[in-house]
């Protein structure tokens, strides 16, 4: 399963080769190489999936994720922290803040691999390869782009799998719960008021096409993707 990967490590010679090796497995990689220059690329575009070292200059792995974690447009970004600390209590410390898992180093390629792959089909099961065209909507889940009626939408990357699973699921009703438990996991801790708050990015994304009106708000019920 392709993702967006950003890899947030200072040191160049790591950073190369898990770039060179997702780039290898399928992967789109960005590189970062602290917390404030990741989050300056996450505010132009949410990757898939976060590999995140614990000791970076300035702000720290640990302190970074429970950032992310604190904020709605980026507390459902899985995240991977890696680090040379083997102690079981770091460990628990990372996966304490929010982190999806916790790998030691030195590590060896295909278990990372292996261990992403894991996170994304836990995270979006519903994912597949299959270009969809549904009511004026061409998605292609592999290139990750929408285009509405012609026009192409910037979407981050929860709004891209809420659509993908409503344009693959049209003219069912879902509730927040169900959504969120297909969508963000069955892992995500958190409001169910989420999925109203991407719902509304969602549409207003696709406004200037006419198209957001293919939303509806089942009151009492949830949200469902008109496929006609």
């Amino acid at each position: 399963m392709a993702a967006q990967i950003l890899v947030v490590e200072d040191e160049p010679h790591i950073q190369e080769l898990i770039s060179i090796n997702l780039t290898r497995a399928g992967h789109s990689v960005r590189c970062a190489p602290d917390a404030e220059v990741a989050r300056d690329m996450m505010q132009r575009s949410l990757p898939d999936l976060l590999l995140l070292d614990w000791m970076l200059p300035g702000m720290t792995g640990v302190e970074f994720t429970r950032m992310l974690r604190s904020e709605a447009r980026t507390r459902d970004i899985p995240i991977i922290i890696l680090s040379a600390r083997i102690e079981e209590r770091d460990k628990i410390s990372g996966l304490e803040v929010g982190a999806d898992d916790y790998i030691t180093k030195p590590f060896s390629p295909r278990e990372l691999i292996a261990r992403i792959a894991v996170i994304l089909r836990r995270r979006v099961p519903q994912v597949t390869a299959e270009v969809v065209r549904v009511a004026g909507l061409v998605l292609d889940p592999a290139a990750k782009t929408v285009i509405a009626k012609g026009q192409p939408l910037s979407l981050g990357s929860t709004e891209f799998r809420l659509l993908h699973f409503l344009v693959t699921h049209t003219d069912r009703v879902y509730s927040r719960s169900q959504l969120l438990d297909h969508v963000w996991g069955p892992e995500f801790v958190g409001d169910d008021r989420t999925v109203d708050v991407h719902i509304s990015r969602l549409r207003n994304a696709l406004l200037p096409s006419g198209l957001d009106h293919v939303i509806r708000t089942v009151r009492g019920s949830g949200y469902s993707l008109s496929g006609a």
